[in-house]
């Protein structure tokens, strides 16, 4: 029996992670399966874990107010060293681009554990854009021993930097396994029944890259669409970062068709996400989420690591300036071929078993 050890700590990752955690637990006369989450993210971790059924073997409870991608990353680095130490894994699996997974690898680099990527060969090739996503990424490939790249673009990536083709694997991506638990037909609550009659938009916007004036112009082209379509209505699960909170309320306060809420359950997120008819987002995951419910995505970012999607129809990159944004969401909202364009196109980022495929690549390689 191998032991394989699956890190990770934001709400991200969990979402994309647990439904690996409990496929590898499901097979447990071939794998000893054990989950060490740092909590970089607090309470939205746990609430992922919940929903799945997860429970750690590890918390390394790193979380603190104001913490710094200094902090992130030392804690986890020097503490995963004694969970790994202890535990002596044949795998560790880390997944994306996260200071966690980053931290996680290099330890185990250093350790002489083997490490597996989950959604490997993603990139934009700008360090700085997503930062230090990009970075995180690129090194966590290079200590790596598997690649398991959600797309052929992905693997085309990894190819193209050298990584040997016989360690890289084409599985999808396991945020798309995800879904299978969460979406509920005929889902229904107070902010579902709100929206009842009109165009539900979903909003999601945090990056560190968009803080500041960027951001404020993102929240501009919203309020300004808002006002003149009234028959569409928002909701936004806000991130807890002060600086995002800050300007917007001081954007979108007063906009009675736009709800600003509290981060939410994955669940439910899943189910709002399910009910909306676009989305607008600066964030990863929800690029490959949308389209599998069939939901066009206006990416509030200069650069996105899936282009797959872009070439595919279903992501449309709009940038950051209160124009650009403005312009393409009173398209999609006013031009019924464009909009039916993108949310009919074909999802390139997989089936729904993603995470089957890595337990039986890991049966068979282990």
């Amino acid at each position: 029996m191998k032991k394989v050890m699956l890190v990770f700590g934001t709400r991200p990752e969990a979402i994309k992670m647990c439904p690996l955690v409990n496929e590898l637990k499901r097979r447990s006369a071939k794998f000893k399966t054990v989950v060490c989450v740092t909590g970089q993210h607090r309470e939205m971790l746990d609430q992922v874990l919940c929903v799945f059924g997860v429970e750690p073997d590890y918390d390394l409870k790193i979380m603190k107010p104001g913490q710094t991608l200094f902090d992130v990353t030392s804690e986890a680095l020097l503490l995963m060293k004694d969970v790994i130490e202890r535990e002596l894994p044949d795998l560790v699996l880390v997944h994306g681009d996260t200071s966690t997974s980053f931290a996680a690898a290099l330890a185990s680099f250093y350790l002489r554990v083997p490490v597996g990527h989950v959604e490997a060969g993603l990139r934009t090739y700008n360090i700085r854009s997503p930062w230090p996503e990009e970075f995180n990424r690129q090194v966590v490939d290079i200590v790596a021993e598997y690649y398991f790249a959600p797309t052929e673009t992905t693997r085309q990536n990894l190819l193209a930097e050298g990584k040997d083709e016989e360690r890289i694997f084409v599985t999808g991506n396991t945020g798309i396994d995800a879904l299978n638990t969460t979406v509920l037909p005929g889902y229904r609550d107070e902010m579902i029944d709100w929206a009842s009659g009109s165009r539900l938009i979903l909003i999601t916007a945090h990056r560190r890259e968009n803080l500041g004036e960027p951001m404020h112009q993102m929240f501009r082209a919203i309020r300004r669409v808002l006002d003149e379509n009234l028959d569409v209505k928002a909701i936004y699960p806000i991130h807890m970062n002060p600086q995002v909170r800050e300007a917007a309320h001081l954007e979108l306060d007063g906009c009675d068709r736009l709800r600003i809420i509290e981060p939410l359950e994955v669940s439910v997120f899943h189910n709002y996400l399910a009910a909306s008819c676009l989305v607008l987002t600066d964030s990863g995951g929800i690029q490959e989420e949308a389209p599998s419910l069939g939901k066009p995505v206006l990416v509030m970012r200069d650069t996105t690591e899936r282009p797959e999607g872009v070439e595919a129809g279903t992501l449309r990159l709009v940038g950051t300036s209160e124009e650009s944004i403005y312009s393409a969401f009173t398209e999609l909202l006013k031009d019924e071929r464009s909009y039916a364009s993108m949310s009919k196109a074909s999802n390139p980022y997989g089936d729904g078993f993603a995470s089957m495929r890595i337990a039986d690549i890991l049966s068979a390689r282990l």
